[in-house]
């Protein structure tokens, strides 16, 4: 077909973290000093942090419609190509980047293209997006996103598309080669097992947009994209399900059968992998090198509170000392804050991580995400620290924003207290120890430990500003 139709699909960088390490105070950004470390640290976070690309694209991208084109544009790495004729481009929008998003949507708008919007926060709040977009997709895209091109390719383009439920993950559904420059990623080769969250925790929104019911691919499908992903790229393998072990006899199959191709993977788990034997033996057999564990607390009153069910808090060290035996470093997330913790929760912390000799501690601080329960509760007992009626006042950072009032501790000695505990964790001498003491990757939780030294530095210093008078 001559003249075929443009997509532009566009993945937006957020204002700190894995995309780079930037204050929040313009004042730190004059020093040329600390610009010029935030920018060259940011840019190596990119590649040692695991910036991969974004599937949800790659899933859009690799649906073939005769007659129209699709292009990634990852503004992580590149421009936006606007000297280019684009008939619709693409947006996806998470609540942190909300502003962002509109902002760039409008201003593509008023130069004549015409903008598709989607993502977590149009499913959860289509009507607060729709006067930034021509087009909006709500939910889970895979089905809908062909009728979406090709109405573009007869010009019948609707308001709004919504599918009448979840897409089938049975199906076949190859991913395109070719849609990305590999050497912008820590690796091209990310993977995605299923979908949906049994559990429930009320910080969470992957079981509100997933749904509560764990969604699985058939394991057919999976091993041949991994074979053929590996032809194009011999590096690490990202699984990027939100709990890889949900289904223990599924991943239990499914690694079994991906042993013999010899990859090497990382991925994100429930704690409970330390106490399933059988699956953790696998997990370790077929290559998994590296898994994010989501702790959250250790205190029990805090995993209460917020519906964290999966493990007890005293089978919790248990589980990542049997993960590490088995030849696996951990990524371990915390969040302080929760509404059991108290003054006495970073010195719990502290042993914690002591105790289990875990690789790589995450310290965050709780984010109220508009659309989820813990977002309504602190909403009803007004203790946000932003307008919930002002999505550019919701920011996501990387531990440099208070967006709530602790309950059972004050603003200031909460912030006093993340500051002295961050400040203990991360040095240079600890990063130097627990990247020799890693079961496996002992560079890249080197690597893990130094950056975060650094995070965490900016953290302690926005943060403090935000207690200092107006």
């Amino acid at each position: 077909m001559a003249n075929p139709k443009k997509v532009l699909l566009v993945f937006l960088a957020s204002d700190s973290g894995v995309d780079g390490a930037r204050s929040l105070f313009e004042e730190q950004s004059k020093n040329p000093v600390a610009a010029w470390m935030n920018r060259n640290v940011g840019n190596l976070i990119k590649r040692t942090q695991f910036a991969i690309p974004p599937l949800a694209f790659l899933i859009l991208a690799s649906i073939e419609v005769e007659g129209v084109e699709q292009t990634i544009c990852d503004l992580r790495f590149e421009e936006l190509p606007l000297h280019e004729s684009w008939d619709l481009v693409g947006i996806s929008v998470q609540t942190g980047m909300a502003a962002e998003a509109f902002n760039l949507a409008d201003k593509l708008r008023e130069k004549g293209f015409r903008v598709v919007l989607g993502g977590a926060h149009v499913t959860l709040f289509p009507e607060a997006c729709a006067m930034h977009a021509d087009v909006l997709v709500q939910d889970e895209a895979d089905d809908i996103w062909k009728h979406v091109l090709e109405d573009l390719r007869s010009n019948t383009l609707k308001a709004r598309y919504v599918p009448d439920g979840y897409p089938d993950l049975s199906l076949p559904r190859p991913l395109k080669a070719g849609l990305l420059k590999k050497k912008r990623y820590f690796t091209t080769n990310v993977v995605q097992t299923g979908r949906g969250c049994p559990y429930s925790c009320d910080f969470c929104n992957v079981h509100i947009l997933n749904g509560n019911r764990y969604r699985k691919r058939s394991i057919d499908h999976v091993v041949e994209e991994v074979q053929r992903l590996s032809r194009l790229d011999n590096r690490i393998f990202f699984f990027v399900d939100d709990s890889i072990n949900a289904s223990e006899d599924y991943a239990e199959a499914l690694f079994k059968r991906l042993t013999p191709l010899n990859i090497t993977w990382f991925g994100q788990a429930t704690t409970t992998l330390g106490q399933q034997p059988r699956l953790l033996e696998t997990f370790s057999r077929s290559g998994c090198k590296a898994l994010l564990v989501g702790i959250e607390s250790i205190e029990p009153s805090s995993r209460d509170r917020h519906n964290k069910t999966q493990n007890r808090s005293t089978e919790l060290a248990e589980s990542i000392i049997a993960i590490r035996k088995a030849g696996i470093s951990l990524y371990g997330s915390f969040i302080y804050g929760l509404d059991g913790d108290t003054l006495a929760t970073p010195s719990a912390i502290l042993d914690f991580v002591k105790t289990t000799k875990l690789d790589v501690p995450g310290i965050n601080i709780l984010r109220p995400n508009p659309g989820t329960k813990v977002f309504e509760r602190l909403q009803e007992e007004k203790r946000l620290l932003f307008d919930p009626e002002d999505i550019s006042a919701y920011r996501y950072t990387f531990g440099q924003k208070m967006l709530y009032k602790p309950k059972q501790i004050g603003l200031s000695d909460f912030i006093d207290s993340y500051s002295k505990l961050t400040a203990k964790l991360f040095t240079v001498r600890n990063a130097c120890i627990r990247g020799m003491a890693a079961p496996s990757v002992k560079p890249a939780v080197l690597f893990f430990n130094l950056f975060y030294a650094h995070l965490y530095a900016l953290s302690r210093h926005d943060l403090k500003k935000q207690l200092d008078p107006p």
